[in-house]
């Protein structure tokens, strides 16, 4: 019984082997000749490029040979496939861009930006285009992106329009909005009210802030609320339109109830110590009060950070920068202006002018987004 078991199984083996040529890497042999060599292939290992068949012996030095020659001729440096205004361009980038401006090319945000920065300090500026591998995570393919992305750099789509009727209520006729020769920008804080006065011509006519010490005193005592508000309106101008900023806090934040329910309550006496008591309700005069919603000028401005608004200093100093450097600023101040405020709007600084800079930009949004949104 063991032998027959045994003959079965040899006789298995043999019959297996006469077709396993088929599919493996020797063919079955036809006509008594020698089994041919299925074709494969190798990968170059130098340039990753080339495939090297392996279909007969006699030619695998051959073409191994001719392959290694393609590899030389493209293991040049990488100084060697850009201009010399090319490299300067690149190099100048990469030795002097911070790591946030390099965070703006492409494959460099995160730790390779930041490698780039330390490699540099410690090593000194590049030199070569190829000494730019020395640095981790950043490789030849990766090199030539990031250089190709440098000298091409790949252009920001331009930013979706806002329509200015969609943020301001109550609802007005836009011929309304564009007959306006100046408004009132006011912005209310927790313990001061600030006004921007600006014309048509994009010019501060005043600019300023009132401290209202009543605000948020214990409880809210409406003849309390009414000095402070009072005395800002004492001061404010004449204009067309009193824009006033719409908060957007909301009931959900339930810690910031109080502060909403300040904002509110300012709201709704300058609404109506500013609107005109005898405008029939039909008559076909605009209203003289205007919310406009904060997140509007924070997008305007590039300042939302998901729903939350940042700060707006900056902005503010550079709008005074260009307003003193450019011929054609995008909005003028007096002299006595940016001498007032040259300091106040610096990091650390203890006069406290966010409102004022909301209060400005709130100005500079709803002319510009009003001038954006005009039928061409």
């Amino acid at each position: 019984m063991t032998m027959w078991v045994a003959r079965r199984f040899l006789s298995t083996v043999v019959q297996r082997s006469q077709f396993a040529g088929q599919y493996g890497l020797f063919r079955r042999p036809q006509h008594g000749c020698l089994p041919e060599l299925e074709p494969r292939y190798l990968q170059c290992t130098c340039c990753w490029r080339s495939r090297v068949p392996v279909a007969g012996f006699e030619t695998l030095n051959a073409t191994l040979s001719s392959t290694s020659k393609t590899c030389n001729e493209d293991n040049r440096s990488l100084d060697d496939y850009y201009t010399s205004a090319q490299r300067n361009t690149i190099l100048h980038m990469l030795n002097n861009a911070t790591p946030a401006e390099l965070a703006g090319v492409k494959l460099l945000r995160g730790r390779k930006s930041v490698n780039i920065v330390e490699y540099r300090t410690q090593n000194g500026p590049f030199k070569t285009l190829e000494s730019v591998v020395n640095v981790p995570r950043l490789k030849h393919k990766s090199a030539v992106i990031v250089f190709n992305s440098i000298l091409n750099p790949v252009k920001k789509e331009r930013k979706v329009r806002i329509q200015l009727a969609k943020f301001i209520r109550p609802e007005v006729d836009r011929s309304w909005l564009e007959d306006a020769s100046t408004i009132v920008s006011i912005v209310c804080g927790t313990n001061k009210i600030a006004w921007a006065h600006v014309d048509r011509g994009m010019k501060v006519l005043d600019w300023q802030q009132l401290a209202c010490p009543n605000f948020l005193r214990g409880t809210y005592m409406a003849s309390a609320y009414l000095t402070d508000v009072s005395a800002v309106l004492a001061l404010l101008p004449s204009a067309d339109f009193y824009i006033l900023e719409k908060s957007s806090i909301t009931l959900q934040n339930t810690a910031l109830f109080p502060i909403m329910v300040h904002m509110r309550t300012v709201e709704a006496m300058l609404f109506a110590l500013l609107e005109p008591r005898n405008s029939p309700p039909d008559s076909n005069i605009p209203p003289r009060v205007l919310n406009m919603m904060r997140s509007a000028v924070g997008r305007h401005f590039g300042l939302m950070v998901g729903e939350s608004r940042t700060s707006g200093s900056q902005t503010v100093r550079k709008l005074m920068t260009e307003s003193v450097t450019q011929k054609l600023p995008r909005i003028n101040f007096p002299s006595e202006l940016l001498l007032k405020y040259r300091n106040s709007f610096e990091l650390g600084s203890k006069s406290g002018g966010e409102e004022l800079c909301d209060a400005l930009l709130q100005a500079v949004a709803f002319y510009e987004l009003l001038s954006e949104s005009s039928p061409t």
